[in-house]
């Protein structure tokens, strides 16, 4: 058989405050520099929660770690999936981020084996993210990347050390 997930892209870490988080990755193990974005209905498209559309807002943070990115999610609001998982876990991994053969192939696999959408939204003008119900199954939370061939990372609005 061949498999669904191609590659581990990135580990998604689910904080209270983005700031003390990162400054501690940094500072005490020496994991950065980290990247901070907001991600709000200004800068993030078609956002759903639970296959409903709705906005939600976050904080994130991103830096690499050999070759894998650690992301670290600091939830504004009350509405999105990271804010139910702080909820209901406190902090901790919320989700991996794997690889595929396409974004469209590993959509039609999500849809043919009903792995429901927790999250999802399109990022700037040309980068999915989707977020797929695989805990019964895998023991985690899937998020799958479909940034477009022209997709360029924006400018963050802080990087941490500078």
């Amino acid at each position: 058989m061949k498999p669904v997930f191609t590659n581990l892209l990135q580990v998604g870490v689910v904080v209270k405050d983005l700031d003390a988080t990162v400054r501690t990755y940094a500072d005490k193990y020496g994991i950065g520099p980290w990247k901070i974005y907001e991600f709000n209905k200004d800068t993030v498209a078609d956002m759903s929660v639970g296959g409903k559309r709705i906005d939600y807002a976050m904080r994130l943070a991103l830096a690499d770690v050999g070759t894998v990115q650690w992301e670290l999610i600091e939830p504004l609001d009350e509405i999105s999936d990271y804010a139910r998982f702080l909820r209901e876990h406190g902090e901790g991994i919320h989700h991996v981020a794997m690889d595929t053969e396409s974004y469209e192939s590993a959509l039609g696999f999500c849809d043919k084996n009903d792995l429901k959408p927790l999250q999802y939204g399109y990022w700037g003008s040309n980068f999915h993210y989707d977020y797929r119900e695989t805990r019964d199954d895998l023991k985690c939370i899937v998020e799958l990347y479909g940034p477009e061939e022209s997709f360029e990372w924006p400018e963050p609005v802080a990087i941490y050390p500078k």
